[in-house]
């Protein structure tokens, strides 16, 4: 079971449309989401920006290609809901948060080991960040 994160803490997933993988279909001829791995070539995303939903995948807490490749989906004019999906730690939140992610997918062991407190003490994101401190 998989826990989904927001600014307002924890919540269970609320997409039933189901996902799949990019291929050469446009985006938007299905309602189903768009499930991306992180390692992603970034020439994919600009035919991508039509889906109702991409979620991208961070298969190590190590691995922050996700966060570069949210910021080009929205840069390229996603305004869908995007997901960042697996290995993503509370301390992260806000990094995920302000690359354009909308919410985090987590399985159910790590919301054990994170708890929802955890994750709302990042939830002011936008605040809490060095350059909102140097601005001060």
């Amino acid at each position: 079971m998989s826990v989904i994160i927001t600014d307002a803490g924890f919540a269970a997933d609320d997409w039933d449309c189901g996902f799949r993988v990019a291929d050469d279909t446009p985006a938007n001829d299905s309602p189903q989401a768009i499930d991306l791995p992180s390692d992603t070539a970034p020439n994919v995303l600009s035919r991508l920006t039509n889906a109702p939903m991409i979620r991208i995948d961070f298969p190590s807490s190590a691995d922050g290609r996700g966060f570069t490749l949210a910021q080009i989906l929205r840069r390229a004019g996603f305004t869908g809901r995007l997901r960042a999906r697996g290995h993503v730690l509370a301390d992260q939140y806000g990094m995920a948060r302000r690359s354009g992610f909308d919410e985090v997918e987590i399985d159910a062991a790590l919301a054990a080991r994170q708890p929802e407190p955890q994750w709302l003490a990042r939830a002011n994101w936008q605040s809490h960040n060095y350059q909102a401190r140097l601005r001060g």
